[in-house]
């Protein structure tokens, strides 16, 4: 049976394990953490599974695989008897800041332009915003639920797990020789490698407010961050992200953690009595053109690169990496042809 290490258990390499599993290839998965926690960038996602609003900053390229990753999270959802929410997203913004929301719909497809009225009935908890804008196909999911999902399956599927294993370049030598493929989905640890990888710092937060309900995600356009408020079970709120061009992970700044909290306050003024549970710090791995990419070293793989889109394009890029790994397929979307 052909055998295919895959290193890594963030959101990138849980999806290429599954996909590989499901091909009934023997996957050995190697992981520095316990599993999917703090340690993996999609511990602190906000799981916005946003097509159509990426198009603002984003290449069209992200909303292929974005629509395809969307059908494999509700499908897995199905199989999986968890939650996947396909209530839309809404973008709102200060009222001094209406040209941005004009904007935003000029950027972007498959928005309704929509007033009080219409958000009242979307969110009555939004009814003081006067405008706004509702992308009907659109959806989010819990991401630290659906890593643990998929971590178990991979389990049950009859991969092996090795954990707290950091793997250094002389033994990656050694897993090439051993393994008939290698899949290195390590993230920003990949760096010592990929010279062109970069970190950008996203900050958010976890906030209870027992006085807000929401269906949806919602966007608060901002001059300097896309900050967006994600609904948790039990009145729980993800609030984020910052991104900082920088490699620091470590700690949030005074600055951004303002500037977040100002946004919920914004959107909703009871937010000012919310507690935080959490405040979560990440660099998250990405090229010059934030564009995930797959490169080929010999037997060995590397997928990196997914900047803030992992779990909108994670299982659409593990179903490429798979193709290529059965068949020999290279999709020039994402496989870097300039890589040598």
């Amino acid at each position: 049976m052909t055998t295919v290490t895959v290193v890594g258990s963030g959101v990138a390499g849980l999806c290429c394990a599954y996909y590989l599993l499901q091909a009934k290839y023997q996957v050995d998965i190697i992981t520095a953490s316990d599993g999917p926690d703090q340690q993996c960038c999609s511990w602190w996602a906000g799981g916005m599974l946003a097509p159509f609003c990426e198009q603002e900053s984003a290449e069209p390229l992200i909303e292929t695989l974005g629509h395809e990753s969307m059908s494999f999270w509700q499908s897995f959802a199905s199989k999986q008897q968890i939650e996947y929410h396909a209530n839309g997203s809404l973008v709102v913004t200060a009222p001094r800041d209406r040209s941005l929301l004009r904007q935003f719909s000029e950027q972007t497809q498959g928005a309704q332009a929509v007033g009080s009225d219409a958000i009242s009935q979307l969110e009555p908890d939004l009814a003081h915003f006067k405008n706004a804008l509702w992308f009907e196909h659109e959806a989010h999911l819990e991401p630290r639920i659906f890593t643990q999902a998929l971590w178990r399956s991979c389990q049950e599927l009859g991969a092996s797990i090795e954990t707290s294993r950091r793997v250094s370049e002389a033994q990656f030598k050694d897993l090439q020789t051993n393994s008939d493929w290698l899949v290195d989905c390590r993230g920003l640890a990949a760096s010592d490698v990929l010279n062109d990888l970069r970190g950008v710092k996203g900050e958010m937060l976890h906030l209870y407010c027992p006085d807000v309900s929401l269906q949806r995600p919602v966007r608060f356009l901002h001059p300097r961050h896309p900050i967006y408020l994600v609904p948790r079970p039990n009145n729980i709120f993800m609030l984020g992200a910052t991104m900082l061009e920088v490699n620091a992970s470590k700690r949030a700044t005074v600055r951004s953690v303002l500037e977040l909290l100002s946004a919920a306050y914004a959107i909703h003024p009871a937010f000012a009595e919310a507690e935080i549970l959490e405040i979560g710090v990440d660099a998250r791995p990405a090229f010059d053109d934030n564009l995930p990419k797959v490169r080929v070293d010999a037997n060995r793989l590397y997928v990196n690169g997914l900047y803030r889109h992992g779990f909108l394009a994670a299982p659409a890029i593990a179903r490429r990496v798979t193709d290529y790994i059965d068949s020999g397929l290279r999709c020039n979307e994402v496989f870097d042809a300039n890589y040598s």
